[in-house]
């Protein structure tokens, strides 16, 4: 058996098994989920949250923008605090301090050390002791001061999430808008759905001596410090990368490299003529652009609101956009736009590899293309409705803002979205199925190509089994379903088919080397790179056994990464592979950006918050922000600019390119970026990871480290590199502007109409 052939079948294998695993422990998280009881009560059964109130409140949340102000079990955004953290460092405070009056008479910051660590204790003993009584009617009673605690806490959020002058400042260094949530009745909600939280991250799973957060957030005064299981599963996953690392080396250094091709004389594809449907696409590379211009000015507003919480260099902006909205778009916009590009990418490829042109194949572009357009302004006009509170909390559920990160967007735009790929997956699929048909070399290349455009299409639909009450633990689950398997998975086999194919129609490597190469990627990639999801979810209200595969398997996804330097010089290379080559130089400097990104962007610093060890320290901290950027503009950014490049270059053989704006466009976004990660991003995430050993996570997260002087002074350097950057995205504005100005100048030349 050839070793393609092998490589298959370990490829299919490892689907089969991972989506497996995904799925068992999906049930385990629905049957260990943390309970929503039908009430928390006081002992004489008395009320004080209903299952309704908490429900209603989850709803709340969302509607204020849910992770886009301030976090939950450590996910979300990090100006304002994460409301878990906040609210136990709250309730223990006002436990405590009830608790010393009522058995000292006094404060508990007068009493003597051995008098706070007797109250502690008894602060944990109740805070911690799980009171659970029933299991299908489930009621939770809770003792007296607590109770007491509890409501203290809570009217700190009603003044907070409403227009308490008092609060006024601290509400500027949350960068939350005066009256976040008018209504009174929601505020209380709100309250309600924040303690199930807190709740659930300080009550002890039953049969066991840990919470149902694994013991997060990092608290030592509340008896939240990390489980053996956390230490032990992360050494372990130190071992596995090590062991993975060996072995690929191992693997690289005993294969046999076939010499690569002689290039042709010209370029294979100059004699090559758009189809119309292709020509069709090009509009996508130019809303792509103009979509990730409007991601970086929304960014640069974002950003300034850590310093200035309400308001923008004076102006007071956060009654029109506040950062919840801002922020929101900013990452929305972030898949818009990449997404965009990648699709344009599959409907310009489909054709090119089948040579084929299907009846209506221009006007399902066309039509697509609004579509997209229609489902992007309106689920950000939807998203700012509803975080302005114009909507009742059901329809902001079907048009408004569904509070979840990257799955921002309203149901109703969430379902038009998924018909919007169908669509695309239909346009491909039709246009691709001549060449899936035909057998040659490139065959197993193709039909990973289109495999990765099915996964593409469908994996989006995860995000609809989170309804409107599903218990946030669950949300969790298949909202990383749809952020870690579509965006960070099946995008990236996408695009490693992609460039094979592209290198094998130029002539650069033959087309059995490249088979082997995309095969052999994909199967170690998704080896790691599926069941790896879990790593998102180990404090998400899940049992130990995430821990256990999520650590394993997110070390493996850093596997790969070792050796992308091999790819980048390679790529490299082939820029200067025959004087044709220069018409694609700064798509393969794209391609190199993408390799160098990979490895520092998605392996050293991703690596750096996987193991559970570190993530239960730094979860949520500009640690997450600067792996974030450096990974998801690095990589999948710069591989869609690669890739758009590609396209272009085919739609514009007619046309002059300006490499010198292409040139400026590289090293911009490039240096901007390391300077925005590498300047601001990273040390304030180390600022913060010190704060969390020295004082419990929750410090970390509160004005006195985020507003202290050198944080500030930090945020303040990101000024550098966000410039730098924004330099580049013009510049790459300026080059589709003069190619889309010459096109206008020869169609109106040759009397041509300028459409599309």
């Amino acid at each position: 058996m050839s070793r393609l052939k092998l490589t298959v079948i370990a490829l299919l294998v490892v689907l089969v098994t991972s989506f497996s695993i995904l799925l068992s422990i999906g049930s385990d998280i629905y049957r260990d989920k943390p309970p929503i009881p039908e009430a928390f009560t006081d002992a004489q059964g008395q009320v004080l949250f209903s299952q309704h109130d908490i429900e209603r409140g989850q709803l709340v949340w969302r509607s204020m923008g849910g992770h886009q102000l301030g976090s939950i079990w450590g996910h979300g955004s990090y100006v304002a605090p994460d409301w878990t953290a906040d609210w136990l460092h709250r309730e223990a405070n006002a436990w405590l301090d009830i608790s010393a009056k009522k058995t000292y008479g006094t404060d508990f910051a007068s009493l003597s050390s051995a008098e706070q660590a007797g109250l502690e204790q008894a602060m944990r003993e109740d805070l911690r002791h799980n009171s659970l009584v029933g299991e299908e009617h489930i009621q939770i009673p809770l003792s007296a001061t607590r109770i007491e605690a509890i409501h203290e806490v809570q009217r700190h959020y009603d003044s907070l999430f409403g227009d308490d002058p008092a609060l006024t400042q601290l509400r500027d260094q949350y960068a939350m808008k005066e009256g976040t949530i008018p209504d009174a009745e929601r505020r209380e909600q709100l309250s309600a759905f924040l303690f199930w939280g807190a709740w659930a991250a300080i009550t002890e799973r039953p049969g066991t001596d840990h919470t149902y957060t694994n013991n997060w957030p990092y608290d030592p005064q509340l008896g939240n410090t990390p489980t053996s299981s956390n230490i032990v599963w992360s050494i372990l996953s130190i071992v596995t990368l090590i062991a993975g690392i060996g072995a690929l080396v191992w693997h690289h250094a005993s294969g046999k490299e076939e010499p690569l091709p002689e290039p042709a004389k010209q370029d294979p594809l100059l004699s090559l003529r758009p189809t119309p449907s292709q020509k069709a696409v090009g509009k996508y590379f130019f809303t792509a652009i103009g979509l990730f211009l409007l991601q970086i000015l929304l960014g640069g507003i974002t950003a300034h609101y850590s310093v200035e919480g309400q308001a923008f260099y004076g102006i007071p902006l956060s009654e029109i956009l506040p950062y919840s909205v801002t922020r929101t778009w900013h990452t929305q916009l972030a898949v818009f736009w990449i997404a965009t590009a990648w699709l344009g990418t599959g409907l310009y490829i489909a054709p090119a590899l089948s040579g084929y042109e299907p009846k209506y194949q221009r006007l399902g572009v066309n039509v697509l293309w609004a579509a997209l357009v229609v489902v992007v302004l309106g689920s950000m006009a939807g998203e700012w409705l509803g975080v302005q509170q114009y909507f009742d909390l059901d329809t902001n559920f079907l048009l408004g803002h569904q509070g979840y990160e990257y799955v921002d967007l309203g149901r109703v735009w969430q379902i038009l979205l998924l018909a919007g790929l169908m669509i695309w997956l239909t346009l491909v699929t039709v246009a691709i199925r001549p060449a899936l048909k035909v057998r040659n070399d490139m065959t197993p290349v193709t039909w990973v190509l289109y495999a990765s455009c099915v996964a593409i299409g469908l994996l989006y639909g995860a995000g609809l089994f989170m309804g409107k009450h599903t218990n946030l633990a669950i949300a969790e689950y298949w909202r990383w379903w749809v952020v870690h398997l579509w965006v960070e998975g099946f995008f990236e086999t996408f695009a490693t088919s992609v460039i094979a194919l592209v290198l094998v129609r130029l002539g650069l490597i033959r087309a059995r080397s490249a088979n082997g190469a995309v095969m052999f990627a994909t199967a170690i990639f998704l080896t790691g790179g599926l069941i790896g999801t879990l790593h998102h979810l180990y404090f998400t209200g899940t049992t130990t056994s995430v821990i256990a595969w999520g650590s394993i398997f997110s070390a493996l996804e850093v596997v790969p990464l070792a050796l992308i330097g091999f790819e980048a010089v390679e790529s490299y290379r082939m820029r200067n592979a025959a004087p044709w080559m220069q018409r694609y130089h700064w798509a393969i400097m794209f391609f190199v950006a993408t390799a160098f990104w990979n490895l520092v962007g998605a392996g050293m610093l991703g690596f750096l918050i996987n193991p559970p060890i570190a993530l239960y320290f730094i979860q949520g901290l500009n640690t997450t922000a600067t792996h974030g950027h450096a990974a998801f503009m690095g990589v999948y950014g710069m591989l869609g600019m690669g890739l758009m490049l590609v396209c272009l270059r085919g739609l514009s053989n007619q046309l002059v390119w300006n490499d010198k704006l292409l040139k400026g466009a590289f090293w911009t976004l490039n240096l901007g970026l390391a300077a925005m990660v590498f300047m601001s991003l990273l040390p304030v995430g180390l600022t913060q990871f010190f704060a969390v050993l020295e004082n419990g996570y929750w410090f970390a997260r509160s004005p006195e480290v985020l507003h202290s002087a050198r944080v500030e002074f930090l945020v303040w350097l990101r000024v550098v590199g966000d410039v730098i950057f924004s330099i580049g995205g013009l510049l790459m504005g300026a080059f589709l502007l003069s190619l889309l100005r010459q096109l206008v100048t020869k169609r109106v030349t040759d009397g041509r109409p300028v459409t599309a």
